[in-house]
Parts: C-alpha cells; sequence; structure tokens
C-alpha cells in the first residue's frame, strides 16, 4: 500500500488525477509537483516544490518522503525518461518508458510504427523539407491537407486547412518561422479524413488493454466547431453515436494491435495511452473503480483478470474555461471566483493554468479551468456543465456552450421521446428495488416477512405476539441535516438518523416499533445514492427491531436541484392496552428525571447550525473545532441519531417508568412536558450531564441565548425518562450498562401560590456554567466520580495522545481502537505505524479514520535508520504514548531509552514465564495449567519491563498450539485496553527505579 503518491504535472490532467487518487481509502497523501491552485492544500491533495526535471533528486525525495508511487502526467518528461530513470532507482512509477513514449512524442515515429504493423490510419506523408512537403500536399491524389508538428506541442501543433494553399503556408509557419519551436522540425502531412471523431482510450500493462467509454473532443475555439484549432475547449463521454460493434473493432484493429506491436519491438507499453490533457478530465469521473488499485493492477499485468468498472448509466461534459485572447495572446493574472459555487452545485472545477496570489485564484495560462458534470444524460450533464461555467466569476473568459452537440443531434435523429427523456428513469428506479429487497429482507421479523414489491405490505400482529394492542403511528424526516450529507457526499447514515426520529417518538407511548415505510424523492435518481440511504434505513431498522415492509421513490425532475434529495420515514408500533405511556395519573411531584445520552445533535436544529456555520466561516471539509481530534466538522455534524428501542423497551415494559419523552425538535423545553401533567415542572440540573463539545461551540460562536440552546437542542440528552425515587436508581444501573445515563432533575408543582397561573414549565439550572465548562457528567444522582480520565468536571482533561506500531492484520489495534472511541477514554489513537505495506492493521485504521504512516524495514540500511524514522513520525504526530500491537521489529536500545515510560507491548504469556517466540509451545511443552497475557512496559532486553496487567487463561487437556493461542488473543484483547487506559489515565506509570507506581487513589 502507497500511503503517499506523487503526481508530477501542474495542469488540469494532473489535477483530476490527484482528485481521484485522493478518493481511494489506501493512500493517505497526494503530492503534486509542481501543482496549481487546485491542487494546492485540498484534503488529502497539496503541492510540492520537488524539481521534477531532475530525476536523481526526484528519487531521493520520494525514498525520503516514503513516496510509494509515482504517477507521471505530461508526455514531456515521460519522453525524457523520467519512468525508466525512478523504476532503476527503485522508485515505481506509473507510465511508459522513454521509447514507448514515442507514440505520443513523435506524431512521424507512432504514424511509421502503424504502418509497420497495418494499424488502420490515414495516409500521410514524413518530411524535414518544407519544400518536400509542399511539394506532396498539392500532388496527393487525396486531400492532404492537415499538417502536424511532429513534435510535443502542447496539443496545439495541428491545422486543419481548408486547401492546399493554406496547408502550405501551415508548413512554413511550423518548419521555417518554428511557430511551435523544436516539435515542427519534423512534419506529419496526413489525408483528411470526413466523419465522426472518437477518442479511444486504454490502460495497457504490455500485454492486454482495457479501453476507457469513448470520448469526443472539441478542438476547435468557437461554437458550431468554428475559430482556430486549440488544444480543446471540451468533451464529453461516452459517445452514443459509436456503436458496440466499432468499439470492438476499434479494440482489436487498433489498441490491442497497438500494443502487441509495441511489445514485439521490445518496448512494452505500460501506463495509459492516448490519454490527453483534456480528456481525463471527462473519463476519470466516470471511473467507478478505485483508481490506485486500477494503477497497481495495469503495473503488476493483472488489467486481464482486474479490469476497471465505469459508471455505466452516467454521461459526462467537460467544458474549458480559456483566457480571452487564447490560443494567441492572453493576459494573465485575472482573478477567478465563484468556484466553491460550482461544487455546491454539484459539478466539480479542474484547474490548469491557474496559481495563487495572495490567497486569490487567477490566471495563468490559456486554458485555465474546466467545469466538469456527471449526470444520468448527456443533455442534463451539459446542461450542469453550462450552468457551472456561468457561477465562475472569469472576466472575458471564453468557452463553448455546445459541447456534445454531435451526440445529442445524433439521439434526437435516432430516437422518439420517452418517459427518460423527461428525466424519470423507470429502469434506474427498477434496479434500486432489485438492489434494496435483500436489504428489506433482512430486517424480517416475527408477524413479517419483509417482502418488497407488492401493493401494499401486511403485519399479524397476533404471530408478533400481542393480545389486546393499540397501534402508535408516527412519522418524521431529518431536516435540513439532508444539506449537509449531500454537501459532504456521506449518505448512509442518513437512514438512522430517518428511523431514529420515528422509532423514538413511538417508544414515548411505550410501543414496540414494528414496521417501518420511507419515502425518497429527488429530482434525477442516482441508482447508488438511494441505495445508500435506504442501505442505511434498513440497517437502522435492524437495529430497531422493526421490519423495513415498504417505501416510495419518487422521482420528479424540476422539483430538486441536481443531487438533491428529500426523505420522510413512517413508523407503526404497537402496545398493550394497560402498558400505555404515559401514565400520566402515576405521575408525581419528587419524581426524578434520567437522561439518556444523545450523540450529539441528532437531527434537529440543522438551519441555525448551518448559519453559525456561515457565520464562523467554517467549511464542512474544516478541521472541526469540537469533536475528536482529526475529525472534519461535517463528519461530526453527521453523526448518527442513537436509536432508543433496544435499549428501552425491555425498561419500559418493567412498569417502571411513567414516562418518556423523546429530545427532538423543540429541545429540552418543549419536549419534556409533552408528557407530563400540566401541573407538574421540570427542574433540570445541566451540571449533572455530558454536553458534547459541539453544543458548547454553538453556544459561544453563534452567541445563542440559554433559552435558545434549550428549546432548539437536546444538549446532550436524547431522551427522558420519568421514574419514581424508589425504582430510579435500579433504571439508572440497566441504562448504565449500556448507555451513558444520568439523574439530571425531577419534577416540582408548577403552580405559584400569589398567582392563579403557571410558572415556567420547565427550569435548567447551571446550563451556561456547563456549556462554557462541557465534559463528562458524574455518573448518579450525587456528585460521584464516574471513575475516567476527566477529574473535576468542569475542567475536562485533553486525552493521551497514542501511536500504535504493527505488523500484520491489527486485532489487538481493533481492540485499542473500540476503547479509544469511547466517550469515557483517557486516550486518542493519532497514527497507526505499520513496517509492512498494505497489511490489514492499515485499513483498520483508516476505516476508523485515524491516519496511517508505513515505515518499510526493507528500504533502509541499519536499524538505527528505521527508528531514526519512527522517531521523527512519534515527534510529528505529537505522540504521548506508544502501543507495540504485534510489532515484529526489536527496536534499539536508544529508541527505547528515549520512550522509557511510554513504551507498552503484549506478549501471549505470564510474563516472566516464556519469553520470546512460540510462547504457546513453550507453555504447552513445560505441561502448565495456566497460560496468559502480559502487558508491560518495554525495556532493552525482550519481554522483561514493568508489568502493567495480565489475564490468565486455562490449558485445556485437548489443547493445540492453536486453540491455546486464540484463547489468549480474546484475554489481550481485554487486557490490552485495559492497561492503556491505566496508563493513559495516570494511574500507572513507570518511576525512576523502573518498578510499576500507581497512583493512591487508583489502584485496586
Amino acid at each position: 500500500m502507497a500511503e503517499r503518491v506523487l503526481v508530477v504535472g501542474s495542469g488540469g490532467r494532473e489535477h483530476v488525477l490527484a482528485w481521484k487518487l485522493a478518493q481511494s481509502p489506501q493512500i493517505q497523501q497526494v503530492l503534486v509537483a509542481p501543482g496549481n491552485a487546485g491542487t494546492a492544500n485540498c484534503g488529502k491533495i497539496s503541492n510540492s516544490e520537488v524539481s521534477v526535471s531532475n530525476h536523481a533528486i526526484l528519487a531521493q525525495f520520494c525514498k525520503d518522503h516514503h513516496v510509494g508511487l509515482v504517477v507521471v502526467g505530461p508526455e514531456v518528461p515521460l519522453a525524457a525518461g523520467i519512468v525508466d530513470d525512478l523504476t532503476a532507482a527503485g522508485v515505481p512509477c506509473f507510465g511508459p518508458s522513454a521509447k514507448a513514449a514515442q507514440l505520443e512524442a513523435s506524431k512521424s515515429f507512432s504514424k511509421a510504427f502503424m504502418e509497420r504493423h497495418g494499424i488502420p490510419t490515414a495516409r500521410y506523408g514524413s518530411f524535414t523539407d518544407p519544400q518536400e512537403a509542399c511539394s506532396y500536399i498539392r500532388t496527393a491524389d487525396f486531400p492532404a491537407l492537415v499538417v502536424k508538428a511532429s513534435g510535443l506541442a502542447a496539443g496545439k501543433g495541428v491545422i486543419v486547412a481548408k486547401d492546399a494553399d493554406e496547408a502550405c503556408q501551415a508548413v512554413m509557419d511550423i518548419m521555417k518561422d518554428r511557430a511551435f519551436g523544436s516539435a515542427g522540425e519534423t512534419v506529419v502531412v496526413e489525408e483528411l479524413l470526413e466523419g465522426e471523431e472518437v477518442s479511444c482510450l486504454c490502460f495497457s500493462d504490455g500485454s492486454s488493454v482495457s479501453p476507457m467509454p469513448p470520448a469526443q473532443d472539441h478542438k476547435r475555439l468557437q461554437d458550431g466547431d468554428l475559430g482556430p484549432n486549440t488544444g480543446g475547449m471540451g468533451a464529453y463521454c461516452p459517445t452514443p453515436q459509436v456503436s458496440q460493434e466499432l468499439l470492438q473493432q476499434i479494440r482489436e484493429s487498433v489498441l490491442q494491435k497497438t500494443v502487441d506491436g509495441m511489445k514485439e519491438e521490445g518496448t512494452p507499453y505500460v501506463g495509459k495511452f492516448q490519454l490527453s490533457v483534456w480528456r481525463p478530465r471527462v473519463l476519470l469521473p466516470l471511473l467507478k473503480s478505485d483508481l490506485y488499485e486500477v494503477i497497481l493492477n495495469t503495473m503488476n499485468s493483472k488489467l486481464a483478470s482486474s479490469a476497471p468498472v465505469w459508471h455505466q448509466d452516467s454521461s459526462a461534459v467537460t467544458v474549458v474555461m480559456a483566457s480571452a485572447g487564447y490560443p494567441g495572446s492572453y493576459k494573465k493574472g485575472v482573478e477567478i471566483t465563484g468556484l466553491s459555487q460550482v461544487q455546491e452545485m454539484g459539478s466539480q472545477v479542474f484547474h490548469a493554468g491557474t496559481a495563487l496570489k495572495d490567497g486569490a485564484v487567477v490566471s495563468s495560462g490559456g486554458r485555465v479551468l474546466t467545469v466538469t458534470a456527471v449526470r444520468p444524460s448527456l443533455e442534463a450533464a451539459l446542461q450542469a456543465a453550462n450552468q457551472g461555467v456561468a457561477a465562475v466569476g472569469f472576466p472575458g473568459a471564453v468557452y463553448r456552450r455546445d459541447i456534445g452537440h454531435h451526440a445529442i443531434a445524433h439521439l434526437n435523429q435516432h430516437r422518439g421521446l420517452t418517459y427518460k427523456d423527461s428525466g424519470v428513469d423507470i429502469a434506474a428506479g427498477n434496479k434500486l428495488v432489485d438492489m434494496i429487497k435483500p436489504l428489506a429482507k433482512a430486517t424480517s421479523r416475527a408477524g413479517c416477512n419483509a417482502e418488497l414489491g407488492g401493493f401494499a405490505g401486511l403485519f399479524d400482529l397476533k404471530a408478533a405476539g400481542f393480545v389486546d394492542p393499540i397501534l402508535v403511528s408516527g412519522t418524521d424526516g431529518v431536516g435540513t441535516k439532508l444539506k449537509i450529507a449531500q454537501a459532504c457526499g456521506q449518505h448512509g447514515d442518513l437512514g438512522q438518523d430517518l428511523v431514529a426520529m420515528c422509532v423514538n417518538d413511538v417508544l414515548a407511548q411505550g410501543a414496540e416499533p414494528l414496521f417501518f415505510l420511507d419515502y425518497f424523492s429527488c429530482g434525477t435518481l442516482d441508482v447508488e445514492v438511494a441505495a445508500s440511504v435506504v442501505g442505511g434505513i434498513a440497517k437502522a431498522c435492524e437495529m430497531a427491531g422493526c421490519a423495513l415492509l415498504g417505501g416510495e421513490t419518487a422521482e420528479m425532475p424540476g422539483v430538486y436541484a441536481p443531487g438533491e434529495y428529500d426523505l420522510a420515514g413512517f413508523c407503526v408500533g404497537a402496545v398493550e392496552r394497560g402498558a400505555l405511556l404515559p401514565r400520566l395519573g402515576d405521575i408525581a411531584e419528587g419524581d426524578l428525571l434520567i437522561g439518556v445520552a444523545s450523540s450529539g445533535i441528532h437531527s434537529n436544529g440543522f438551519s441555525l447550525v448551518r448559519k453559525v456555520l456561515e457565520r464562523a466561516n467554517l467549511s464542512y471539509s474544516s478541521p472541526a473545532p469540537f469533536g475528536r481530534s482529526g475529525q472534519t466538522v461535517g463528519e461530526v455534524l453527521l453523526t448518527p441519531t442513537k436509536i432508543y428501542s433496544r435499549l428501552l423497551l425491555p425498561i419500559l415494559r418493567s412498569g417502571a417508568v411513567k414516562a418518556y419523552a423523546h429530545i427532538t425538535g423543540g429541545g429540552l423545553l418543549e419536549n419534556i412536558p409533552r408528557v407530563l401533567p400540566q401541573e407538574l415542572a421540570v427542574d433540570l440540573d445541566a451540571s449533572r450531564w455530558s454536553i458534547p463539545p459541539v453544543f458548547s461551540w454553538l453556544h459561544k460562536e453563534g452567541g445563542l441565548s440559554e433559552e435558545e440552546m434549550t428549546r432548539t437542542f437536546n444538549c446532550g440528552l436524547g431522551a427522558v425518562l420519568v421514574v419514581s425515587p424508589l425504582d430510579a436508581q435500579r433504571v439508572l444501573r440497566q441504562l448504565q450498562a449500556h448507555e451513558e445515563a444520568w439523574i439530571v432533575g425531577s419534577l416540582a408543582h408548577n403552580l405559584i401560590p400569589e398567582f392563579t397561573g403557571w410558572a415556567e414549565p420547565v427550569v435548567v439550572r447551571n446550563l451556561k456554567h456547563s456549556l462554557l465548562n462541557a465534559g463528562p457528567a458524574p455518573s448518579g444522582e450525587f456528585v460521584e466520580q464516574n471513575g475516567g480520565c476527566h477529574g473535576d468536571r468542569s475542567t475536562p482533561q485533553k486525552r493521551t495522545r497514542v501511536a500504535v506500531l504493527i505488523s500484520g492484520s491489527g486485532t489487538n489495534l481493533q481492540a485499542l481502537i473500540e476503547q479509544a472511541k469511547r466517550p469515557s477514554s483517557c486516550a486518542e489513537i493519532v497514527v497507526v505505524i505499520s513496517n509492512r505495506p498494505g497489511v490489514q492493521g492499515l485499513k483498520r485504521a483508516s476505516l476508523a479514520g485515524i491516519q496511517t504512516r508505513v515505515v518499510d524495514h526493507k528500504l533502509y540500511g541499519s536499524r538505527a535508520e528505521f527508528d531514526g524514522t519512527i522517531d521523527r513520525v512519534l515527534e510529528e504526530f505529537g505522540v504521548e504514548l506508544v502501543c507495540l500491537a504485534g510489532f515484529m521489529r526489536i527496536l534499539t536500545g536508544t529508541l527505547v531509552k528515549k520512550w522509557n515510560g511510554k513504551l507498552l507491548n503484549i506478549h501471549p504469556s505470564l510474563l516472566p514465564s516464556f519469553k520470546g517466540v512460540n510462547a504457546q509451545k513453550q507453555a504447552l511443552q513445560a505441561g502448565v495449567r495456566v497460560a496468559g497475557c502480559t502487558v508491560h512496559f518495554v525495556a532493552e532486553e525482550v519481554d522483561a519491563g514493568a508489568i502493567i496487567a495480565q489475564e490468565a487463561v486455562p490449558v485445556l487437556g485437548g489443547d493445540t498450539e492453536e486453540s491455546l493461542a486464540d484463547r489468549i488473543r480474546e484475554a489481550e484483547h481485554r487486557a490490552f485496553p485495559a492497561a492503556l487506559e491505566l496508563v493513559a489515565s495516570g494511574a500507572v506509570r513507570l518511576g525512576e527505579d523502573g518498578h510499576i507506581t500507581w497512583k493512591s487513589n487508583s489502584q485496586g
């Protein structure tokens, strides 16, 4: 696995390559050298100033910075042998060798090559003398009107003349006036071919080819294919006028024959060929596969068995915005605005000739940027791209508005209107139903088999065990949280939000949720997005214990903007007549209120949240000033709403709960009174529960009053239960076995004696103080410490920054990750370092949102050099504590001494017995009856450090090394997280004498 990739180049092609590579979960960082304004500090992508012309310097840079792959965009460095030189230096590089690159670098070479191998091509002549070229033009028995500079001319070295005089003048301009410099020392004069032009690109591993969808360029400057020739003013993909039969013919007679010919001549072509400057922007957005994996398969000759997958039901259009005066002289430094608006419209901007100046994006070339749109139809993609262009503020910009006009004319000519032409795709809808049927089926439960496809759904209450039920229904949506999910492209968790909002409402009547229906509406159905949302709904239904019985998908063109959709959910539950909540007659003054923790904002108040973000000038991709380290604003805000049904149903059925309030829209002030008699008021103490940091930030940044906070948000409480004082502690213990919960207040009489009116129904004391000092709260009714690392709840202590070193699958790493996720944990895993690339543990870390680094020991000449790099990475991340979790390297004494008391290791025996390797084998050979695992501080002597924690595992009569190792591994997954907490919290530390020191109030 390459944790860091370098893309060579500064144009739009390099921007789209970096953009696509950055989408791979296997890539930590993409460097672009030299890059442009679009690749400067954009998420995973950043620019590098390393010299790409000096290949020796570049190779050393890649080794020093652990660049695992170099991807070369421009033809010039390819022709200069960058791939040959980097590969020889041991740096993996994607692209053809210098000899193979002649296919692009020399038109004279490529024409001769095609002629040698019988590959169809226009008739031609190649010349170094202008007079001979002109004579050929005038005497040829075909229209020899296409004049090409043989070398690389930035896509502009081709002139299509209208007659022989103009063609001869082009020859003179190129060869005598050197219009294209040395690229024109040789010219190729070609036959003018009439008909549709199509670009067929492919990946090649030297033997096999994997074609990309066909695309069509627009070379002329102006609409209608008028004006001078350019390097390209846009493109679209795929091309409907090219049949599958013709594409197969092109594959066999052109693409495969080219690869075979190169291989036959001893210069196998590995990489992508015919990948021109502008086509990647229209092709790569349609690539469904991980580009990084495609590149690895190409380099490892696996294309035949692992062909790239492309989106089949979409079209892409790219429109180029060029400087005024292009392709002639033009002004640089023109400021460009509105780029973020294009992305909000669901299109993508790829930079080419741009630079940053005083924080602003300015033009620095002829073709400056492109707007690329992907939509279900070509017409919709062109419309979206043109709308994106219109949103860009670029004074004097030149661009075409008719990209794809050949294809649109072809489509209009060859078929009549269909329902799909109006924007409704029945086939896409059917495909969605087929995708979600098994997801719904998985939610089947007693009373319902969750089969989709009928006109209505059925539920058998008797089969579900009900005797005298009352049906309870609820409906809700997720509000403008949708806007954040759509902007972030993260749709899956919205399903849990939708189910939670409905299920938690039904619970308020004491009802068990039985079945759920969803409504998904959009302007244009994106099957993958819809499947992601409905898949999340199905998963959430399983969590809630209800069946996904049916739903409606409504495609309504013109009602929603591109990329937008809306959601609604409907839940039906049932409760036995005698168990209906709230029990208003039983609720009395003095009853206690138990609050159950929310996961954050849940699904209410997001219009206000977005307004605060706007005031704070924060984007969803910004590092979150709240939440856990490394999270973005969008990631924190999209934390899904908690579903309380499985947690609360057993407690509600016990009869101990008199009422339950779901803290939804209206916050604490409006939801709790909904389940209470009018004569009772609520007295809450905000110091008794944990308020998530996001609420503190909203309060401070938005200047929100206490009333606004409690009327809009849940402030950390997703549910509030009303119980008698006698039942409170029992219910609290039941809740705390699975979830954070606190006794947060009580009920008092509401009538004010001096008047005949009612007092405020809800009073929240200590809210401002708690918001300003957000942190963990006591676990019980009174001020009892919860045993976590936070001490005084008004001054939360920062978490200890932890690195985990691994070499393999990372099962112990997973246990540590799960522990660090706990709100009460004192540890924060900030980086995972592996000495081996591509191991499963790195994937586990990436999935958990933890940064990773690969420090491959094979690349270092000595242990000291390897350890020095490890040390630098630890310093880079500000690490305070290091866990060795299956790390198969012995650290040098220098590193161990520096990190003395901060290095933890786990060993599969009860130390000091059975040190070193094969501990289980040693234990079995010794005949011991008890084995186990030990977590200890690392010392210079192997497995000899002070012991922090141990867990015993009995040795059974029939144990083998494998069976004993499996049970010890389970013990490790308990012992290592426990030891991590002891050290991270400060409860245990290594004394100066090398022995364990315990805090007096923590031992035992």
